[in-house]
């Protein structure tokens, strides 16, 4: 019949037989494909748990704060209008001298609860950013060589001196002298010794002290430069901690050990 190709039958049983070998080689080849790379994820160490931990909880505690402030100050307009009604009333002759002073008296204490709630807030930011500055400075500092005694480095998130002076906790009296004879007020310490965010993160801070300065202020550049006069070592942070707080510190002492 024209149209066809009149093979042997040898023949045609070799070409069936290789078509079907072929076959299964193709199928296996079209279908074969790169195993999907899983991705593992690194699980959280236990102090990044605490941190987590910490900082919802430091938050969570100044979110209640600032709920708490409009009704001081509410607390404290009240007082007020209560203190000029007293004002009036004494001044007629209605009241007693005593009942005058107690009006002042509540004024004074609604001011002073509005005012210790704000502080309250901002040493809780201060507080996570210290020590957060910390943690992360000394990786940092781990990867650098061993600084000498009386050497110092610098970078463009922290200052280490290696202060070759003796240094003691008591010498915080020293450095507080110094400091209000240039600047005429107290020394900002935020932590002295160790500190209940010390010792829940296992940090060996008890001989030394944190100070709420910028080392690249007037002030802290001072408080630096006194440091390293008297041979005292300490860590200035320059760095802040994005979404959280701003930190720049002085950490006066050696760097705080994890145990």
């Amino acid at each position: 019949m024209r149209g066809f190709i009149h093979l042997p039958i040898r023949a045609m049983a070799l070409l069936m037989l290789a078509f079907a070998l072929l076959m299964p080689a193709a199928a296996q080849k079209k279908s074969s494909r790169k195993p999907a790379v899983k991705t593992t994820t690194k699980a959280p160490t236990e102090l990044e748990k605490l941190r987590d931990e910490y900082i919802k909880a430091t938050k969570d505690y100044k979110a209640s704060l600032e709920k708490l402030v409009p009704l001081y100050e509410k607390n404290l307009q009240a007082a007020e209008t209560r203190l000029a009604n007293s004002k009036e009333l004494f001044a007629q002759g209605l009241i007693s001298k005593n009942e005058l002073e107690k009006a002042e008296q509540k004024v004074v204490s609604a001011r002073a609860d509005i005012q210790d709630a704000r502080k309250q807030m901002d040493g809780a930011d201060t507080q996570i950013a210290q020590v957060l500055v910390e943690i992360e400075t000394e990786k940092q500092m781990g990867k650098l060589k061993r600084v000498p005694k009386g050497g110092m480095i610098m970078t463009t998130a922290f200052i280490r001196f290696n202060g070759a002076g003796p240094w003691s906790i008591a010498q915080a009296n020293t450095i507080d002298a110094f400091f209000r004879q240039r600047f005429g007020r107290p020394l900002p310490i935020a932590v002295l010794g160790q500190g209940a965010i010390h010792n829940r993160w296992r940090l060996d801070h008890r001989n030394a002290m944190d100070l709420s300065l910028n080392p690249d202020g007037a002030e802290g550049k001072a408080v630096t430069d006194f440091l390293r006069s008297q041979g005292i070592p300490f860590s200035a942070f320059r760095q802040a901690i994005p979404g959280t707080a701003t930190g720049p510190h002085i950490h006066v002492g050696l760097p705080s050990h994890r145990y």
